[in-house]
């Protein structure tokens, strides 16, 4: 069987991880995942909400095993995992989760920084009390999955990152909070919800493009809004500048980096210097993915995780 590497594709002239760093997806392994489409039905998944002592959070739930908990980007929600959750729970517990201010979870008027997210998932983990967790986190998801993992690496495995680092610039930063800000609209219907999700995401299959315009959204007089609450995500989008070096630096669990080839989000020079900080973290860098990593490649993605938890 071939090795495909998952290596950097860009031609700037940057520090990379060393080759050895670089985990390894087999060639045609990927070709054998069936049924990683996003259409996945969420409904095979049992969804129940649960008290920490501290917010109350919607959860999605299949499989058993050793636990595996997903977290979402801003805006979005547990239901974008699903294609994941497919797979991964032929083998393990995963419970997929609506963050604080996102989804089914509840919406404080406040505590949306690193800190707030990471207590959240530990308080999760105390109450599910099955012991040690996986943690699967997706850009605000993997910001907090870090965290958490710095601050209480008793509760925690390993930790895979997606497409969020130390070291993201801070008009990538200005970017994201327009774009995040720009989302608090009111839609006609679901057609519309779509269309504007599509424009906003231009390299999310449809089938994904669906998922979260079925379960990001909610009726109300007039039309569609989105569930993630627009206060909380204004928050949230300003405590993602908050310096993530010190996290980066302390975790002492295994952490897999997972980058988009094309990520407009974490540069090829963020990626280069985080590797610098921790040169003994593996990397996955997708060649053609861009920020939603998980969503436009998760054969790939799926591939990448389960190397990482099995070497």
């Amino acid at each position: 069987m071939s090795i495909l590497k998952i290596a950097r594709m860009s031609d700037n002239p940057v520090d990379v991880p060393p080759a050895d760093m670089i985990l390894l997806v087999m060639a045609g392994a990927v070709a054998r995942i069936d049924n990683m489409g996003a259409d996945e039905p969420c409904g095979r998944f049992g969804a129940r909400r649960i008290e920490t002592g501290r917010i109350a959070l919607n959860l999605r739930e299949a499989g058993d095993g050793p636990l595996i908990l997903l977290f979402h980007g801003i805006t979005s929600n547990s239901a974008v995992f699903a294609p994941l959750m497919a797979q991964l729970s032929n083998r393990f517990t995963t419970i997929a989760v609506d963050q604080r201010g996102h989804g089914l979870s509840d919406k404080p008027d406040s505590g949306y920084d690193a800190h707030d997210y990471a207590e959240d998932i530990a308080g999760l983990i105390r109450t599910l009390d099955r012991g040690r967790a996986i943690l699967v986190g997706h850009s605000l998801g993997a910001r907090n999955s870090v965290t958490a993992a710095a601050k209480y690496p008793e509760l925690v495995r390993s930790v895979v990152a997606i497409d969020f680092t130390p070291y993201i610039e801070e008009e990538v930063f200005d970017a994201l909070e327009a774009r995040v800000n720009a989302g608090d609209q009111l839609f006609s219907d679901v057609d519309a919800v779509e269309a504007y999700l599509a424009n906003r995401y231009p390299n999310i299959p449809v089938p994904a493009i669906k998922v979260r315009a079925a379960s990001a959204y909610h009726a109300v007089e007039g039309g569609l809004r989105p569930l993630a609450s627009p206060t909380a995500m204004a928050q949230t989008a300003r405590g993602l500048r908050a310096d993530l070096v010190p996290a980066y630096r302390d975790v002492t669990k295994p952490v897999l980096i997972v980058r988009g080839g094309e990520s407009k989000l974490v540069s090829a020079d963020a990626l280069a210097k985080t590797s610098r900080l921790r040169p003994d973290l593996p990397v996955v860098v997708v060649p053609g993915a861009d920020h939603y990593v998980n969503e436009v490649s998760p054969e790939i993605t799926l591939r990448a995780i389960t190397n990482f938890l099995d070497a």
